[in-house]
């Protein structure tokens, strides 16, 4: 049985930028896709709803400018270390986002995650379409995921940890036997067993007991 399993959040959790706002900037809109999610993260707006307006403004944006936009995400001081000692205390780590996949599977494989999930652009001919395929990576589905890969992992409820900073990250932290706020909004803060203020994530760690 796996000892722990950490699950975090994508956006200005396991990475420093909003991802959204990165292909928003291809776009040409992203002080309005970043007023959007602001809204959305502190909780004023509905999740999917807010995303559905978001990727509305993507339409037409050429497929290929997820190739522009890896290269200036940026991670989070501290993801690196979070993953190894997690991992070799024999525990899992898994990423699920509000995202997108396109820009979160590089980063998945170069942590070597054990598991991770966000949503998916539509394209057609070489240009985003301006919906997202399948089901939304919402508040609840970040949840889902959680019990999912848990089960996966083999590893109880009580052993499960959530890290986030936005509203939508609220179902799966009451999911998780340990729920930890990461510089987060304050109704995030205010629902977390613990608090992070600072931008380090390897401060997870030490609340695990895996580090001094």
């Amino acid at each position: 049985m796996a000892a722990v399993l950490v699950v975090l959040d994508a956006d200005s959790t396991l990475i420093e930028q909003e991802a959204i706002e990165l292909l928003a900037d291809e776009a040409g809109s992203r002080e309005r896709v970043a007023a959007i999610t602001e809204r959305a993260m502190a909780g004023e707006l509905d999740f999917a709803a807010s995303l559905a307006e978001r990727v509305a403004i993507f339409a037409g944006l050429e497929s290929s400018a997820v190739e522009r936009v890896a290269p200036r995400i940026t991670l989070t001081a501290g993801a690196r270390e979070l993953v190894a000692g997690v991992h070799a205390a024999g525990g899992r780590v898994a990423v699920v986002s509000g995202g997108f996949h396109e820009l979160l599977d590089p980063i998945a494989a170069d942590l070597g995650l054990d598991a991770h999930r966000a949503n998916r652009l539509a394209a057609a001919d070489g240009r985003f379409t301006g919906e997202t395929l399948g089901p939304v990576i919402d508040a609840a589905a970040k949840a889902d995921a959680l019990r999912e890969w848990a089960h996966r992992f083999d590893v109880p409820l009580h052993r499960t940890v959530a890290v986030g900073d936005g509203a939508n990250d609220l179902a799966m932290m009451a999911a998780a036997g340990l729920s930890i706020a990461f510089d987060a909004k304050p109704v995030v803060r205010a629902a977390a067993h613990v608090s992070l203020p600072g931008r380090d994530l390897s401060a997870v760690l030490a609340v695990l007991g895996l580090r001094a």
